[in-house]
């Protein structure tokens, strides 16, 4: 009897060193998988605060896009006044040009009856 009490006795601190061991093992998986659902919260987070980052940046983009379709349809307008005032100014030295051209034409007709006139009158002095 004596011996199969040593026998258990035996078999007893054996299985109690295994669930030692076992309950050791317990500890540190619990601690492992305490530290990955901490770092999976912290993913977590740092992945919202990128979707908001990126939400954010999205919103930036569209109103700088509408921005600069704002200012590309003024740019257009004001190409549009500035050939129409282009076209006006042209139009105004094509006058202008040709009002020189008349007011010469008209300087040398005057010279010439001034010419004619001053003959006449010299003529008529003569006679």
């Amino acid at each position: 009897l004596q011996k199969e009490l040593l026998k258990y006795k035996q078999e007893a601190r054996n299985l109690q060193g295994i669930k030692d061991a076992l309950q050791q093992r317990l500890i540190q998986q619990d601690a492992s998988v305490l530290q990955l659902k901490q770092e999976l919260l912290r993913a977590n987070m740092d992945k919202e605060e990128l979707h908001n980052q990126n939400v954010d940046l999205q919103r930036k983009v569209e109103e700088r896009n509408r921005l600069l379709a704002e200012y590309k349809k003024e740019l257009c307008q004001k190409d549009r006044h500035l050939q129409q005032h282009q076209s006006k100014l042209d139009d105004m030295l094509r006058q202008l040009s040709e009002a020189s051209y008349q007011q010469v034409d008209l300087e040398r007709e005057l010279e010439h009856k001034e010419a004619l006139l001053a003959h006449c009158r010299k003529r008529e002095a003569e006679e």
